[in-house]
């Protein structure tokens, strides 16, 4: 049972409601973890700004899927996982692609997420010197160590929240 209740948009303040409203639009539903995120209008602001930005990363959409399932493995975000095995689906990543990667072992970057995740950011230099040789130069690193952390704070409000998961399931 959900620990913080998910706003609807009848609900929502003046701030939020035109927010919610864009992610239903782009999304095509109005996911619980943004209604959850909506009980803080700053912060779901500053969310939606954050993603929009790292969508204009350089990192490929299968890439980004990767990280993002590999960072929610490690942090035990059931809401998480199934949200991303839907996009990372679309993005064309197949059943088997999602299980690697949510094992850190479909390419260098959900590796690359993993530790991350794990050592909250303390990598060694042969993880680095690994990463490079793999050829995640120094800007992609530093893509990823965002997509760790903006994915990193729907995992932990999902945690704190027990966010009622409203994605299909999907074997994975």
């Amino acid at each position: 049972m959900t620990r913080i209740a998910p706003l609807s948009l009848e609900l929502a303040t003046d701030a939020t409601r035109p927010l919610l409203e864009g992610v239903q639009k782009k999304i095509g539903f109005l996911p619980n973890v943004f209604k959850v995120l909506a009980h803080a209008p700053a912060v779901l602001a500053s969310y939606l700004q954050n993603s929009a930005a790292l969508g204009k990363t350089s990192l490929s959409a299968k890439e980004k899927e990767a990280i993002f399932l590999a960072t929610s493995q490690v942090n035990g975000c059931d809401y998480c996982l199934a949200a991303h095995t839907l996009f990372a689906g679309k993005a064309g990543l197949s059943s088997q692609d999602i299980r690697s990667a949510r094992e850190g072992k479909l390419d260098a970057y959900a590796l690359l997420a993993q530790q991350i995740t794990e050592s909250r950011g303390h990598l060694s230099a042969g993880q680095i010197a690994a990463a490079r040789a793999a050829g995640i130069d120094d800007g992609k690193i530093v893509e990823v160590v965002a997509h760790v952390a903006s994915q990193t704070l729907t995992n932990y409000l999902n945690n704190v929240a027990l966010t009622d998961i409203d994605f299909p399931a999907i074997d994975a």
